[in-house]
């Protein structure tokens, strides 16, 4: 398990009333502590709930709150990837929400942060944990997305997510597998270095492109293998950060972004990159930011190589921005979540606690991830570094 914090509740007491002006936006949100469950490629020694439960309880003792003291808790799972009808039946309650305030988001745990930052945002509540998690190895992957295309016209194709990824990779125009394969080289290369990640072994960019073929021109060696993980992180409120002086967060969640596109899987749509490019502009505005070479860091959850170089692309990115430096899902891709470790190496980035694969002093970071067939759905969100 690993676990971020700067500030532990239970070691200072509460401060008198007015006892310092306010440092803080009272309805911005900031991440307070962050744990990432041990990334493996199956967790054969603990049941789903075991997992979750232990990825919630350490995220909390790590800043030194009690489950009690949270007002509410967001939970992001997918009832098909669980392996269970309404699994937050089973699951709400190793997360922390027993008889708390409790929502769930069902699209990826990135949009479970965008819901997390809503509520604070709000002014309604405070304190939040926000847990999210996906044993990939109970639920067959492919098999659910299969099943997942029932009511749509191409069901009779076996569509899957090889196939949808397959038919992106072939949308984009000016790039062949060469700039795939050394795409995902760097990506594994970066993953080796990632503690966090699965001990990724580096594969050299001519053994990625001698890989079997997926779906053409996407080849194995191009997309990263599915894991289990989960990732929890404790949210609060400016308000509640202004009541707790030495509380220290790690990261400002400053802005927020999300756009979903048409299930239409023509070239036009899966070129157009128009869902990301929506959910990034609104982040940036949301953050204050304008363009992303303003970005110190942005982690990508390209769940092939392909994602990656269409969202350079898309974004026109710097040549020298520095992107994923934690090896994204090639270094963990608990599928569901993963976008949401995104997020929190997004965090530990600006908090300058990511270790070997720290990108020096990072004053932003974006975590982009992507969710439903060929990128459908988008979602952006921008942290800042808390000035000392």
């Amino acid at each position: 398990m690993f676990a971020v914090s700067l500030w532990a509740v239970a070691l200072h007491p509460l401060p008198q009333e007015n006892a310092m002006a306010p440092k803080y936006q009272e309805n911005d949100a900031y991440i307070l502590g962050v744990t990432l469950h041990e990334a493996m490629p199956r967790v054969a020694d603990k049941r789903l709930e075991e997992m979750v439960y232990d990825t919630a309880k350490e995220a909390l003792d790590a800043v030194g709150i009690s489950r009690r003291a949270l007002d509410h808790v967001t939970i992001a799972a997918c009832d098909e990837l669980d392996g269970r009808s309404i699994s937050s039946m089973l699951l709400a309650a190793p997360a922390g929400a027993y008889l708390k305030d409790e929502i769930k988001a069902t699209d990826s745990g990135l949009t479970g942060l965008c819901l997390e930052a809503t509520r604070i945002r709000s002014g309604r509540f405070h304190l939040g944990l926000l847990v999210s998690w996906n044993k990939s190895s109970i639920a067959p992957f492919e098999d659910v997305m299969r099943m997942r295309c029932e009511p749509f016209y191409t069901r009779p194709i076996g569509l899957n997510m090889s196939i949808s990824d397959g038919l992106f990779a072939a949308a984009m125009q000016g790039v062949d597998e060469a700039d795939a394969s050394k795409v995902a080289a760097s990506y594994r290369q970066a993953a080796a270095k990632n503690p966090r990640g699965v001990a990724a072994v580096p594969v050299a960019a001519d053994a990625i492109a001698a890989s079997p073929y997926v779906s053409t021109p996407l080849r194995e060696g191009h997309r990263p293998p599915v894991t289990d993980g989960a990732v929890a992180m404790v949210v609060v409120s400016g308000a509640w950060l202004n009541d707790h002086p030495d509380a220290r967060p790690l990261a400002r969640l400053s802005g927020i972004g999300w756009s979903l596109e048409s299930y239409q899987l023509g070239g036009d749509r899966l070129a157009s990159m128009l869902g990301l490019k929506t959910a990034f502009g609104d982040a940036m505005k949301d953050a204050g930011l304008g363009n992303a070479d303003e970005l110190d860091v942005i982690e990508i959850e390209a769940q092939t190589a392909f994602h990656d170089i269409a969202t350079r692309q898309a974004l026109a990115l710097p040549a020298d921005q520095t992107v994923s430096p934690s090896g994204g899902p090639f270094a963990q891709n608990p599928y569901f979540c993963t976008g949401l470790v995104s997020a929190a190496e997004a965090v530990l980035q600006v908090a300058g606690k990511a270790g070997p694969v720290q990108a020096g002093r990072v004053k932003t970071a974006a975590a982009i991830g992507f969710h439903g067939f060929a990128h459908q759905g988008n979602v952006t969100a921008i942290f800042e570094e808390i000035p000392a």
